[in-house]
């Protein structure tokens, strides 16, 4: 594959990648670059969960020696799923189901559980040793990686372990690149800060957009750098009104798509929007049907993402004609995923577990 093919599937549909120029350089002299996601097994899947799987199924196409981290004692650091580690185990096999059922089998990618990493010592020589070239300040500053205030860290010490952890998952598993959602951007920033210090590589950092929650912004949005913004205002499981699960039922799917915040005129933090643009439009010769009674204007087709940010802007597309669509185009999107859990014993039991379960933020 040519380098600027890999180069377009790797940074298309992100906020940044840190940076282009390292990024080309490591596919110029790597055939098989290494790169990892980590993710905390903390319940069902939503949609927001998506964005990333697909930049996973974009590197792996690129040709990236993909790991996947299955943060487990991070997930119980953080309090998921009441620290319930056998809970959490299933938590990520259930994920393992829904990528594979996105395109991305288990053949194509390494998975990795954290307990495996924290089993080895030197694994925690280069926790310390990372430790040793950073402050409190800068770790306590990273909590916002786990969805948590600064001060949180003076009641829970193993809070302040925690974007440590992520740093060493990086130098220990020797990566080039390191993927994850905007809300990681502080730890892939401490990484690459440190790295040359503890004469380690710089991972490029590739950094998706979060998807706002169904119920907007809100009072949530408050000041501060657009990585704490955007993680304030996210689609999250703890919060199930604000989620799309992906195997919500066409109805329910439709049901939560109406109920949503989607003000007109309006694309920031609106999520109706971003989902168009972060899921739908990223499918291959994705086009949004618009249906509409003939005496507003009758049916379109919406061809790209650039063409319905423009149309919605200049008030062109109702709202509430924007959510039919995307009710409709998000279940098709969904269908083999619900198919793929419906037909998987495995993967009922643990949705139904899961279901039940408390789910903590």
């Amino acid at each position: 594959m040519d380098i600027d093919v890999k180069v377009g599937l790797a940074a298309r549909n992100t906020v940044e990648v840190v940076t282009v120029e390292e990024l080309r350089k490591v596919f110029e002299e790597k055939p098989r670059p290494r790169g990892y996601i980590g993710f905390e097994p903390s319940g069902l899947v939503h949609v927001g969960w998506l964005v990333w799987m697909f930049k996973v199924r974009d590197l792996v196409k690129a040709g990236v020696d993909f790991h996947i981290l299955e943060a487990t004692w991070h997930a119980y650091i953080n309090d998921k799923l009441g620290g319930d580690m056998e809970l959490i185990r299933k938590a990520a096999r259930y994920t393992r189901i829904v990528l594979d059922a996105i395109g991305v089998p288990e053949s194509s990618v390494k998975y990795i559980d954290a307990e495996e990493l924290a089993s080895d010592k030197d694994y925690w020589a280069t926790l310390l040793r990372a430790a040793k070239h950073t402050s409190l300040a800068r770790v306590r500053r990273a909590l916002t990686i786990m969805g948590r205030r600064m001060d949180e860290g003076e009641t829970d010490f193993s809070k302040l372990i925690y974007p440590l952890m992520q740093v060493t998952d990086i130098f220990y598993l020797d990566l080039d690149i390191a993927l994850g959602g905007m809300d990681q951007r502080k730890a892939h920033m401490l990484t690459r800060d440190i790295a040359e210090r503890l004469g380690r590589r710089k991972p490029v950092a590739i950094h998706t957009p979060i998807i706002t929650g169904l119920q907007g912004p809100g009072e949530r949005m408050g000041g501060g750098e657009y990585d704490e913004v955007a993680a304030s205002v996210k689609m999250s499981k703890s919060k199930p009104e604000t989620a799309v699960f992906v195997h919500d039922s066409p109805e329910a799917v439709e049901a939560k798509i109406l109920k949503a915040y989607c003000p007109p005129r309006t694309v920031e933090f609106n999520p109706i929007v971003e989902i168009n643009k972060y899921l739908l439009f990223q499918q291959e010769g994705f086009k949004l049907v618009v249906e509409r009674p003939e005496k507003y204007g009758g049916t379109i087709i919406v061809e790209n993402y650039a063409d319905l940010e423009k149309m919605y802007v200049n008030g062109e597309i109702h709202p509430l004609d924007l959510k039919k669509a995307t009710a409709n185009a998000l279940n098709k999107l969904l269908d083999p995923i619900r198919r793929r859990i419906e037909s998987d014993p495995e993967a009922r039991g643990v949705l139904e577990e899961l279901s039940k379960a408390k789910i903590t933020r």
